[in-house]
């Protein structure tokens, strides 16, 4: 899905600034002015302006909002096939799915490779086991294909 297209019509805009001051910038090398250099910057700078916004108008994607998730935090990621999301202790039990499908669709697999073809996303919990110490628990796990991006949920 693409971004608001206000950054379409900037970035077309910023382009079109860019290529009448490099226009401007030509003329002010062949006339001999003494703001030619100035305009170099200025028009390389314009032109880069709007290519960051096409880039980042067409590589927006928004989040995934599901019905009945809870926000959770991202606590591990290894950036090839292991996602780990922490749940708080009031996360009651009809949320957990929803929010670990919530997670799942939210972390992009561009980049990620995984021996088994997925991205394994977790859900846990710690719970303390003695005075000072916790021990994790999981609450679930979300299997992303890479290759499709199919969300299968293992609660």
């Amino acid at each position: 899905m693409a971004a608001d297209p206000i950054f379409f019509q900037a970035g077309q805009w910023l382009a079109a600034a860019g290529g009448a001051l490099v226009v401007l910038t030509v003329v002010a090398f062949l006339a001999g002015w003494a703001v030619r250099f100035r305009l170099v910057g200025v028009s390389s700078f314009t032109l880069l302006l709007a290519v960051s916004c096409l880039a980042f108008a067409l590589s927006y994607v928004p989040r995934v909002s599901i019905p009945g998730a809870r926000s959770v935090p991202v606590v591990y990621d290894n950036g090839s096939d292991l996602v780990i999301a922490a749940a708080p202790a009031d996360l009651p039990a009809e949320a957990i799915q929803p929010t670990l499908e919530e997670v799942a669709r939210n972390v992009h697999g561009s980049g990620r490779t995984s021996e088994d073809g997925f991205l394994h996303v977790r859900l846990r919990r710690v719970e303390p086991a003695t005075a000072g110490a916790g021990r994790p628990v999981v609450l679930g796990e979300a299997r992303v294909e890479l290759a499709t991006g199919k969300v299968n949920l293992n609660p």
